[in-house]
């Protein structure tokens, strides 16, 4: 029988199939083959005791996508959330998650929310926008905003993630129409979020239709990312990269920049650009210890042509 993981407390799964919820351990092969089931996997299981719904997982299917934090796999879209006040938006940490997704290749939605808390909301959508992201404002708060979050959940597993503290269990009790989740509290302190969210879990909001709620988090690596292909995941430089002078500009030092050239003609948002650099300087701290990368080498016929490829 087959049947998709829906949640996952330490080693025990719950498994949901088109009659009922199981409660699942995985065999012990696959602990053997070090392979460990994660939420949004398919599975084949073996029903062990019907009248409890017990059974345990025999094999897991292939996958189209995994992320390591939150552990999850086959997700359809990521939905980041930044709120306009309490706490105030990071868009360092967004453009982290957005290359990310986009090395990835899943598709991202942002989200942001309290909008009736403060009105420079208006500049994040319209930079977003421009650059081809989907971006919805809510108030999870007044109600704002949900149907169109709703619409764009059919039919696909989605993701909630951000800072601890945005909304991101308002925002889904509030397609729920009630307290699915935790909500969590502001600490009047160091209006920094409390985390409330444990553990992943999906929850589904009507057939073939999931959402997860996964640990609220306040830092966001991105490790497996090289400094020098940074680039290829920031959409708005991709069509711009072909105008640099040099093969594997990194759009810091270099002159004849085609990165550069766009900001100055108004293309790429300096605001952007400066953290790209903040991104692609931790990256290369990371990295600092391979060794030196390749030389750069004008673009052009001859001996040391090197084949450009346009991303």
């Amino acid at each position: 029988m087959q049947g998709l993981i829906i949640g996952n407390i330490s080693n025990s799964y719950k498994i949901k199939t088109d009659e009922k919820i199981y409660e699942a351990y995985a065999r012990g092969k696959l602990k053997n083959e070090e392979i460990t089931p994660l939420v949004g996997d398919k599975v084949e299981i073996e029903i062990t005791d019907e009248e409890k719904c017990k059974a345990v997982i025999e094999s897991i299917l292939p996958r189209n996508n995994e992320i390591k934090r939150p552990k999850m796999a086959n997700i359809d879209q990521i939905i980041f959330i930044v709120s306009t006040k309490n706490p105030k938006p990071d868009l360092l940490m967004l453009d982290k998650q957005l290359a990310y997704v986009e090395k990835l290749k899943i598709e991202p939605v942002i989200i942001i929310n309290k909008i009736d808390l403060e009105d420079t909301y208006k500049g994040i959508q319209e930079l977003y926008s421009n650059i081809g992201y989907r971006t919805i404002v809510t108030s999870a708060k007044q109600g704002l905003g949900i149907e169109d979050v709703k619409s764009i959940l059919k039919n696909k597993i989605s993701v909630f993630s951000g800072n601890s503290g945005v909304g991101k269990s308002s925002i889904i009790n509030a397609i729920f129409g009630g307290d699915k989740t935790q909500e969590g509290e502001i600490s009047q302190k160091n209006k920094k979020g409390k985390n409330t969210t444990t553990d992943t879990k999906l929850y589904e909001l009507e057939k073939n239709t999931y959402i997860a709620d996964t640990p609220g988090f306040s830092s966001f690596e991105i490790s497996e990312i090289e400094s020098t292909e940074l680039d290829k995941y920031f959409r708005e430089f991709v069509q711009e990269i072909e105008n640099c002078e040099f093969v594997g500009c990194t759009h810091i030092k270099e002159n004849a920049c085609g990165i550069k050239e766009a900001i100055l003609n108004g293309k790429i948002s300096q605001e952007r650009y400066e953290r790209f650099c903040k991104i692609y300087e931790e990256l290369k701290e990371q990295k600092r210890k391979k060794g030196p990368g390749p030389k750069l080498r004008k673009k052009g016929p001859g001996p040391f042509f090197i084949k450009e490829t346009n991303y």
